[in-house]
């Protein structure tokens, strides 16, 4: 056993066991390893609201299976976690999805092919012990160069967001798995990264209410269990203030003009756009009072900065920066959530094939690819953005043959890649090149001494070189490489 901690000691010392519990409930941790601490499982017994998990906890289904299992001795609390398709994976972390992301779906267009998707990845998620997926991505992506949202949305067409959205709800919660529609307002108009810092959307209400919440909306009336809130500002609804903080956005509009009664769940409080200009516990306590009812942590906060975090939460109950009643409320609607956990559902569940049929429905072909001859497969190296993390991309699974490099566009030697390139079927793959100046200039090189080269985009197809072929994929995952190979080798 692990000795006795900080945090269990606070726990063990706080006279109001009530006003503990109410605050432990609307928290949602992160740890690191593949078993749960013992601090973690002491604090569940103690009403902490649950658990979100990371690709650093899932080594394999079965592992996955034992580690919620342990969790879940001490009741039934939210076991949640990430699990968009295609770039954001965490049960395929260290392999990459077999399934399409939002980006594919919505270029195929096909609202009982995406409904089957997410009722797949729900099957996944019910046999591995998860009941809260946190998604699908409702935002509308308006902006190229969003860096955070991209392949994760379901596209620029609030229609088309729309009924994508609702599809994924209805596949997820046809399995008893809580959808969690997210970024609330919306995070498709943005530039810059919630993770890093504070992003604008700096919309006038009537856009904001016609493009950003409709799909919002929409999920609404599909009955979706939970929405995850943004930290981006919206200035004529929340001023300078994220929207996570603001009870503009998430009481007066979500709770009143919208009519939703759901769970809100807070995007993580240790995102720099919250920790970073008024601190975790800070973060905490204002998203409870502006209308959350759960608050998502990610892996940074230790155990000891929860332990400050929940103290500081029943201080404010105390001196009146927070309502008691706001902690009730949350806690009913979190307990109307685990009542929904326990209903039966319906176990038929299609195979992962779906996902690769998906892929195959989604990637496209322009030009006419020469039979590969001994390939030479050059993979533009693509920073990993926070929320996708390390996930594996590229070909290499499904092209065994060939030989394969990944550069670094500042530090590649085109002349040297040519040269080994000669004679060969030339492959270059990319990832979202429109949003990297050396990535073209590099691909835009390679292509001048070789415009019989194929370019595989395996992020969102805004930039098209002249090639002998393009293929769009709309996403990185192993489905996605997987479709994009076959057609190159047909």
């Amino acid at each position: 056993m692990e000795p006795k901690t900080a945090m269990s000691d606070f726990s063990a010392s706080i006279g109001n066991r009530g006003l503990y519990r109410l605050a432990a409930g609307t928290l949602l941790v992160a740890f690191p390893g593949t078993t749960a601490p013992d601090w973690v499982l002491h604090e569940l017994e103690n009403g902490l609201g649950g658990v979100t998990l990371f690709g650093f906890n899932v080594e394999s289904p079965e592992q996955l299976s034992r580690l919620t299992a342990q969790l879940g001795g001490a009741g039934r609390p939210v076991i949640s976690l990430d699990e968009e398709g295609g770039d954001v994976t965490r049960i395929a972390y260290h392999t990459g999805s077999p399934y399409p992301g939002n980006a594919a779906l919505g270029a195929v267009d096909d609202v009982e092919l995406t409904e089957r998707v997410y009722r797949s990845i729900a099957a996944d998620l019910a046999r591995s012990g998860v009941n809260l997926d946190m998604g699908p991505v409702a935002d509308v992506n308006t902006t190229d160069d969003n860096p955070v949202i991209g392949t994760r949305s379901f596209g620029s067409s609030t229609e088309l967001v729309s009924r994508h959205t609702v599809a994924a709800v209805r596949g997820l919660q046809a399995l008893g798995i809580a959808a969690c529609v997210k970024h609330f307002p919306g995070h498709g108009a943005t530039q810059q990264d919630s993770h890093l810092e504070i992003p604008r959307v700096d919309v006038p209400r009537d856009l904001l209410w016609e493009r950003e919440l409709a799909p919002f909306r929409a999920a609404i009336e599909a009955d979706t269990k939970s929405i995850m809130t943004a930290h981006v500002a919206v200035p004529h609804l929340t001023g300078t203030t994220p929207a996570t903080l603001s009870p503009a956005a998430l009481t007066t509009l979500l709770r009143g003009e919208m009519g939703y009664d759901g769970v809100v769940i807070s995007d993580a409080l240790d995102m720099h756009a919250i920790s970073r200009s008024v601190g975790l516990g800070g973060g905490a306590v204002l998203s409870l009072a502006a209308g959350a009812d759960l608050l998502c942590l990610g892996p940074l906060p230790t155990q000891q900065e929860i332990h400050g975090l929940l103290d500081e939460i029943i201080r404010a109950v105390d001196d009146g920066r927070l309502p008691l009643a706001r902690l009730e409320e949350a806690a009913d609607r979190v307990a109307r959530l685990r009542e929904w956990f326990a209903l039966a559902r319906d176990e038929a569940a299609e195979s992962d094939i779906v996902g690769l049929d998906a892929a195959r429905r989604a990637v496209t072909l322009s030009g006419s690819p020469a039979p590969l001859v001994d390939p030479f497969v050059i993979e533009v190296d693509t920073p990993p953005t926070i929320a996708v993390g390390d996930v594996p991309w590229g070909v290499a699974p499904w092209l065994p043959e060939a030989e394969i490099v990944r550069i670094k566009p500042d530090t590649a030697q085109p002349a040297e890649l040519l040269g080994r390139a000669e004679g060969r079927s030339l492959v270059i793959v990319v990832k979202d090149a429109h949003r990297y100046p050396g990535s073209r200039d590099l691909v835009s090189t390679l292509l001048a001494e070789r415009p019989d080269g194929v370019v595989v985009e395996m992020g969102l197809p805004v930039w098209r070189p002249r090639a002998a072929a393009y293929i769009a994929t709309y996403g990185a995952a192993r489905a996605n490489a997987q479709a994009a190979v076959e057609l190159l080798t047909v």
